[in-house]
C-alpha cells in the first residue's frame, strides 16, 4: 500500500511539473504552441523538413519587415499554419498592416496563403531553429514531445554559452603573463653582456595548418 501511494505521488509531482514547464514555456514566449515542425520544402535551403522552430510571439507585428521568417495561419480559411519569408510590406500603416510572404523555394508568392497576412493571421516570430530533432513528435504526442525539445534547446543553449566562456578564460590565461616572468625579463633587459628575448623560435614542425570550420548554424 506504502509503495502504491509513492508511485502516485511520483507521478502526480511529474504531472505537475509538466505542466507548469508547457505554461513557463506559453508565457515566455507569448504563444499558446511555442514550437512548430517543418512539414514541408518551401523554405529550403533555410530550413529543412524536420527543423524544430522556436517561435516568439512577443514580437509585435507591427516590428515585422521584409526578410523576417513570420508564422502565421493561411489567409484563406485558417486551416494551416505556414512559416515563410516576409517578401514585401503591402499596407503599412500601424492600424492596418498588411504583408506578403513567399517560401523561400518558391518562384512567387500564392494568393490565399502567402497574402494578405494581417495582425489577425501572425502567430509570431522564427527566434531560434533546430536542426532536424521533429522526428519525436512523430512519437511523442503534445505537450510531452514539446517538453523534451525544450529540454534539449536548454542543453544545447547551456553548452554553448559554457564553451565561449571556457574559450574566453582560456585566452586570458595564454594571454596574461605572470608577474614573476615580467620581473625576470626586466631584469634580463638590464643585463650589458647578453641580449635575451621572451619570443620563442617558431618550430614548422608544430604549425596549425588547418583551422576548423567554425559551426555557422
Amino acid at each position: 500500500m506504502t509503495k502504491t501511494k509513492s508511485i502516485i505521488k511520483d507521478v502526480i509531482i511529474v504531472a505537475v511539473g509538466v505542466a507548469a514547464i508547457w505554461i513557463g514555456l506559453q508565457v515566455v514566449f507569448g504563444t499558446q504552441n511555442p514550437f512548430y515542425v517543418v512539414s514541408s520544402g518551401s523554405m529550403i535551403p533555410v530550413l529543412q523538413v524536420y527543423d524544430v522552430l522556436v517561435v516568439n510571439g512577443n514580437e509585435p507585428f507591427e516590428n515585422i519587415q521584409i526578410g523576417d521568417i513570420i508564422v502565421f495561419n493561411r489567409p484563406n480559411g485558417h486551416d494551416r499554419v505556414i512559416v515563410h519569408r516576409v517578401e514585401a510590406i503591402l499596407d503599412d500603416r500601424q492600424e492596418s498592416k498588411t504583408i506578403r510572404t513567399k517560401g523561400d523555394a518558391n518562384p512567387i508568392s500564392i494568393p490565399g496563403t502567402d497574402y494578405p497576412i494581417t495582425e489577425e493571421e501572425y502567430i509570431g516570430e522564427v527566434f531560434y531553429v533546430v536542426p532536424q530533432i521533429g522526428y519525436v513528435t512523430r512519437i511523442l504526442a503534445p505537450p510531452i514531445n514539446y517538453i523534451i525539445i525544450a529540454v534539449i534547446i536548454g542543453i544545447m543553449v547551456v553548452k554553448q554559452y559554457s564553451g565561449k566562456s571556457k574559450e574566453k578564460k582560456e585566452s586570458k590565461i595564454e594571454t596574461e603573463m605572470p608577474k614573476e616572468s615580467q620581473a625576470t625579463t626586466e631584469e634580463f633587459a638590464k643585463t650589458d653582456d647578453n641580449t635575451y628575448s621572451d619570443v620563442a623560435p617558431k618550430d614548422p614542425d608544430l604549425t596549425l595548418k588547418d583551422e576548423p570550420e567554425k559551426d555557422t548554424k
